[in-house]
């Protein structure tokens, strides 16, 4: 027996009615969860447009693009670390010494005790390895929270690079160095191409591998990724290491595009690093850090930070800009992570 509902009137209508109104649940559905994926990237798109709007004859340029694009790789490399620490459940603070730390080591030991471009790399990127090691060891075997481990070795690592290379900025990198990261490649500075290539890679291991479920899961749930075989420890220190290692390949791209380097250099890379880290998790896969949320942060980040200088403001606006991205990305990632 069909009843008839006097809203709809004929029982014929009531049945035709009731799919119709499934099928435009189902389409408003998709479309929240597109635009929620994708409101990164709209954001992106808007800020563009605006500063564009304000500024057409300074910011919407071929040569700011260029710019922007080739400038940003380090920061987004070094991002890039720091999203697969956080994916495991982990904080590295130290990432952004490590970079300075190995942008200054490669500066004095090419400059002042004649080390060649691939030798002083070489040692800065085990050096990365050996601090991620120590880290994981206290963190994982000890117990010790990440968060105040790295804390102490981001401070140490500092004070080492000081001790070593002075705290005066070093210049007068070997051409080899800069002449690489510098070069032209289809427009941009080969940082910009060196770093994506980084990407690429990321994202296969995170998102199209078993690595990356098995340290997505050790992440949420470690306990419970244990019991199901998932070497946890393991993940663990090698996030920890991961993230050292590209800190200091970030330092290394750094000093190569800017040409002298100190050993706090970087310290101001640390916030916009997590920033972009906490917002790109706000895209693409919803309450998941992942490696393309993280990129595309990057570059809204340096969109308004280029356009507010742009524009003419202080350089304090950059700041409160980067804190309060942090905050609101973080309170997303929160919400869209509890309704997965």
């Amino acid at each position: 027996m069909v009843t008839t509902d006097p809203r709809l009137g004929t029982p014929e209508l009531a049945a035709r009615s009731a799919p119709a109104a499934g099928g435009a649940g189902l389409v408003r559905r998709a479309g929240a969860l597109v635009l929620q994926r994708y409101a990164l990237l709209v954001a992106l798109l808007v800020l563009v447009a605006l500063f564009s709007a304000l500024r057409p004859d300074s910011f919407a340029t071929t040569a700011n693009l260029q710019s922007t694009l080739g400038i940003q790789a380090s920061l987004a490399l070094l991002a890039i670390g720091v999203t697969v620490v956080l994916l495991v459940g982990e904080f590295d603070l130290s990432a952004a010494s490590v970079m300075g730390m190995s942008a200054s080591v490669v500066a004095y030991l090419t400059t002042a005790e004649g080390f060649s471009v691939g030798t002083a790399v070489l040692v800065v990127l085990l050096a990365a390895i050996g601090i991620g090691a120590v880290t994981a060891f206290f963190v994982v075997k000890v117990g010790i929270h990440s968060f105040i481990v790295t804390l102490g070795m981001g401070t140490l690592v500092t004070g080492v690079a000081i001790g070593l290379a002075g705290t005066t900025t070093i210049g007068g990198i070997p051409d080899g160095l800069t002449d690489f990261f510098r070069a032209d490649v289809l427009g941009v500075e080969a940082a910009f191409p060196v770093m994506l290539l980084v990407a690429v890679v990321g994202w296969v291991l995170l998102q199209k591998m078993p690595l990356g479920r098995n340290i997505f899961f050790t992440g949420e749930a470690p306990t419970a990724a244990a019991l199901a075989g998932i070497r946890v420890s393991a993940l663990r220190v090698g996030s920890l290491i991961t993230s050292s290692f590209l800190a200091a390949c970030a330092g290394v791209m750094l000093v190569g595009q800017i040409g002298a380097a100190s050993p706090t250099i970087a310290s101001p890379y640390l916030l916009p690093a997590y920033a972009a880290a906490f917002l790109g998790a706000t895209a693409f896969t919803p309450g998941r850090f992942n490696v393309w949320g993280t990129l595309w942060a990057v570059y809204l980040l340096a969109v308004g930070t280029v356009g507010f200088q742009v524009l003419g403001f202080s350089s304090w606006v950059t700041d409160v800009f980067n804190g309060a991205v942090l905050i609101v990305a973080v309170a997303f990632s929160r919400i869209f992570g509890g309704k997965r």
